[in-house]
């Protein structure tokens, strides 16, 4: 494999504007099971102003938005593919990513895949990992 430079974190600088300029979220793995760290973070991000698309192929519709099967399914730009799965749903979930042109990954708090972030970074696209989007936003933008 070349080039398989090691993952390099944003700063917190490029994570606020990242944050600040973002519009669209695609939460990959939002179920309506709401007391899932997921739903909590979703309904938080929806009361700040984002739009929040659910990809998740056992859903229809997750708090008032259509569920998608896949990210390729969803329509128009997404800015954060925010990822709720586990770690080794994260490579093809990145491939998607890079697929359908998104600005950024996000992998919440224990979601750690550091070949799949490096590969994301590669592609151009700002890499967030082990973290939580919610209280990022709390610490940088309250």
């Amino acid at each position: 494999m070349s080039g398989s430079a090691t993952f390099v974190p944003p700063s917190d600088a490029q994570i606020a504007e990242l944050l600040r300029s973002a519009r669209t979220i695609a939460v990959v793995g939002l179920s309506n099971r709401p007391f899932r760290a997921s739903g909590g973070v979703s309904r938080f991000l929806q009361a700040n102003g984002y739009k929040i698309i659910p990809v998740n192929p056992k859903e229809r519709e997750v708090l008032g938005e259509k569920a998608y099967a896949r990210l390729e399914d969803v329509p128009g730009k997404v800015d954060i593919v925010d990822i709720f799965r586990r770690p080794e749903f994260v490579p093809d979930i990145v491939d998607a990513a890079i697929r359908i042109g998104a600005r950024a990954v996000w992998m919440q708090e224990g979601v750690v895949h550091a070949e799949a972030a490096a590969r994301a970074q590669r592609a151009g696209l700002i890499v967030v990992m082990d973290q939580c989007i919610l209280k990022d936003h709390n610490r940088l933008l309250s």
